[in-house]
Order: structure tokens, then sequence, then C-alpha cells
């Protein structure tokens, strides 16, 4: 890691990000690509995770809440940290099937319904 202060652009970036994982809604998760496109930068899916791990504690960001483009946990399969965010994610409700969120039915568009009637109802299960 550079001692080298980001550049005023990847600052805002960054910020933008927190902005957006802080709204993320319990029991809803967002893609990386989809946090970087509502932080205003669609190409910087990448740079996400960057501005994830250099966010600020005091913040307490649910970081737990952002996975890869296929609904997948980006650590190490069966890694300690893996296993965390699976386990917050069900707390929350989130399913997986075979290791995989289904996007659409986890996504914050679905927040409204998942308020107002429960995960049960919000993602289609009985």
């Amino acid at each position: 890691m550079s001692d080298k202060p980001e550049s005023t652009e990847a600052g805002d970036f960054f910020s933008n990000v927190w902005e957006v994982v802080a709204g993320i809604p319990e029991g809803c998760v967002l893609s990386y690509g989809e946090v970087a496109r509502r932080a205003g930068s669609p190409r910087r899916a990448r740079m996400v995770g960057r501005a994830m791990a250099r966010a600020p504690k005091r913040l307490e960001l649910p970081w737990h809440r952002v996975v890869n483009a296929q609904g997948r946990i980006s650590f190490p399969e069966g890694s300690r940290s893996a296993r965390r965010q699976q386990e917050l994610l069900e707390a929350e409700g989130v399913v997986f099937a075979d290791g995989v969120i289904d996007l659409e039915n986890h996504g914050p568009d679905q927040a409204m319904d998942y308020l107002l009637w429960g995960p049960d109802k919000a993602t289609g299960n009985s």
C-alpha cells in the first residue's frame, strides 16, 4: 500500500461508495458493480473493494451486503471471512441456494416488500 494520499477523484469515489453501501437496507445486497454504478463510476467495480478496505471504522458500514456479480461471496470459499459474511447475511434473511444469492430477490428494489412483509414474502419463499 502506498503512503501517497488518494487523489481527490478517488477520495470522492470512495466517499460515494461509502454512502451507497451505508444505504443498502438490511436483508438486501448489491454487487460491486452496482455499488460502483450508484456511486457514479460504473466501470470501477474493482475500486469498490479498495474503497471498502479504506473505510473508516467509525462508519460501521454493512460491508457484508456487497457481493460479486454472480451473487457469491468474494472471500475464499470456507474462509473465516466468508463464513462470517454468510452468517451476517442469513441473519438478515438473505437466502443462499448452493452458495449463490438471487440478486434480483435480494436487491434494494425489494426493500419495501421486505420492510412490509418480511423476507419470506419479499423473496417469494414460503
